[in-house]
């Protein structure tokens, strides 16, 4: 499968450049984004062709990484290689699609985590980790506590519908800071922790 351009407008071709037909996000299934993502490039990409007719220039250089990147993602979303034709140089490169498992894990990041932030900043892995594993550390202490003295005092079920409620109650929360900047990692935290306490709570109530 080919990416070139025809006009101002993005089109996948068959082997050599047949049937080609215009990147469209209902008839292969790519989403609104990337198709318009893609009709983006293939505008800018035709008025540098114009303007520079191939010189090499800076412009040129931008389009051609531009049209790299999204041939990598619609290989990505269609399970394909995809061969970008730059319209700039005319040169071919041949994109791979990558394995299976690694898009598997990146869909369900995206799903469960939410998008990356913005291009260039970087990720706080060790602040956020650290107040991740803290918060984790005070709801397993937390819900330990409270199991502990509802089966001590009453019994081992009433142990085990607390912690139940405590569960249902807090996790609508989670979910809709899971992808809130700093507060997910609290978020992760706490999520983390409740599965961690439900461990001791089962011992604690049977």
């Amino acid at each position: 499968m080919e990416l070139r351009i025809r006009g101002e407008r993005a089109v996948l071709a068959g082997p050599g450049g047949e049937h080609a037909r215009e990147v469209d996000p209902h008839k292969l299934a790519i989403g609104a984004e990337l198709a318009q993502a893609l009709h983006e490039w293939a505008r800018v990409a035709s008025a540098v062709s114009a303007d520079s007719a191939g010189s090499g220039g800076e412009a040129a250089a931008v389009v051609s990484q531009r049209g790299r990147q999204l041939a990598g993602r619609l290989a990505s979303v269609m399970g394909t290689a995809v061969r970008f034709v730059d319209p700039v140089t005319g040169a071919d490169t041949v994109v791979e699609p990558p394995p299976r498992a690694a898009k598997a894990a990146h869909r369900f990041v995206r799903t469960v985590l939410g998008p990356p932030g913005p291009p260039g900043e970087p990720t706080p892995w060790l602040t956020g980790l650290t107040v991740s594993a803290f918060i984790a550390a005070v709801v397993v202490v937390a819900m330990l506590a409270l199991a502990t003295s509802l089966a001590r005092e009453t019994n081992g079920w009433l142990a085990l519908v607390g912690s139940v409620i405590v569960t249902a109650g807090i996790a609508p929360s989670l979910w809709l800071i899971r992808r809130t900047p700093i507060l997910r990692w609290a978020a992760y935290g706490a999520a983390g922790g409740v599965v961690l306490a439900w461990f001791g709570v089962l011992v604690i109530a049977f």
